[in-house]
């Protein structure tokens, strides 16, 4: 019998908290406060495919991506890349062999290149700090990332200022490109572009995806985008994933209050098929103050008397489809 792929990436009841620093009535009373931004999460991404993330601003999907890229050390639990743990006692060149195979691409493209390095210099730097290929063979394969992407050989000496947001993205994702990486982190890679932009930017990576096996984090709020790119998704609310299931299902048939709310808020294009949006009350409660039980319970209009006391259990109401919702308890 044919042992199942494990997982590329497994993220396993991951936590990342962050230490407030404290007031003198905090120091008198030998108290402290902690942001939890990300609260026991897992979640796995098979080889291959694109898995979303989605939520409102402040959710944690950001900083999930960056204790997965190990820019964070998690407060607890695991994140395995191809069954080994990113934040485990690895040797030098495991630690290494991950750092290449994981690679990030980030919402904002100017602010994510160095302004002092022509394109070519940008390009070629992971190769230089890993020390790929000797440096007259770098050339070659910066020149081959900037066709991959859509770039020219005459912007090779340019410098960022000189390239439109898109061309900078592009530079942005071909950087990603030169170690070969075997998972990309795209955190809102097209929030800050224009419209006109963002659908080239997209395709571009689709068809990345295909020329280079790839596979995808996007993490996103967009929901328009996340329909179009991912294969599986997971619905994160103040630091908790509510909702998990395939892009189909998460569209047709989602079950949580919350990710109601999030589809209802997406534009219709057809104005004969415009919806009757109810915007949530209330805002999103502090994460240094989480609420009492189902953390949504404070804005959601089904709320009985039992979320707001009791945190719900993860449950699955049908095959694949995950969803932590007293509704379904």
């Amino acid at each position: 019998m044919t042992k199942p792929t494990p997982p590329i990436l497994a993220v396993d009841r991951l936590c990342k908290y962050f230490p407030v620093r404290r007031t003198i009535t905090e120091i008198r009373h030998h108290t402290s406060r902690t942001v939890r931004a990300v609260d026991n999460i897992s979640f796995q991404i098979e080889k291959g495919t694109t898995f979303g993330l989605v939520g409102e601003s402040g959710c944690g999907k950001t900083t999930t991506g960056k204790v997965i890229l190990g820019l964070y050390e998690p407060t607890s639990g695991r994140v395995l890349f191809q069954s080994k743990d990113v934040h485990g006692d690895l040797s030098k060149s495991e630690s290494s062999s991950i750092h290449r195979d994981i690679q990030a691409v980030f919402q904002d493209p100017t602010g994510s290149l160095d302004p002092r390095m022509t394109i070519g210099d940008i390009v070629g730097e992971p190769l230089a700090i890993h020390s790929v290929d000797k440096p007259q063979l770098r050339e070659t394969k910066v020149l081959q990332m900037l066709e991959a992407v859509g770039l020219t050989k005459d912007q090779y000496k340019s410098y960022p200022h000189e390239l439109s947001g898109g061309q900078q993205q592009r530079v942005a994702i071909a950087r990603a490109l030169t170690l070969q990486p075997k998972l990309m982190i795209l955190d809102e890679p097209v929030s800050a572009l224009d419209m006109s932009v963002r659908a080239q930017i997209l395709n571009l990576l689709k068809d990345l995806q295909t020329s280079f096996d790839l596979t995808y984090l996007f993490v996103a709020h967009d929901l328009s985008v996340v329909r179009y790119m991912c294969d599986r998704v997971a619905v994160m609310y103040l630091g908790q994933i509510v909702e998990s299931c395939e892009t189909r299902m998460l569209f047709e048939n989602s079950l949580h209050p919350y990710t109601k709310a999030l589809l209802d808020a997406v534009p219709v294009p057809d104005s004969s098929e415009q919806k009757v949006h109810k915007p949530l009350s209330g805002s999103i409660p502090s994460p240094m103050n989480i609420p009492t039980g189902c953390r949504f319970h404070t804005r959601c209009p089904r709320a009985m008397e039992t979320c707001s006391k009791i945190e719900p259990k993860t449950v699955e109401p049908s095959p694949d489809h995950m969803i932590s919702c007293h509704l379904y308890d």
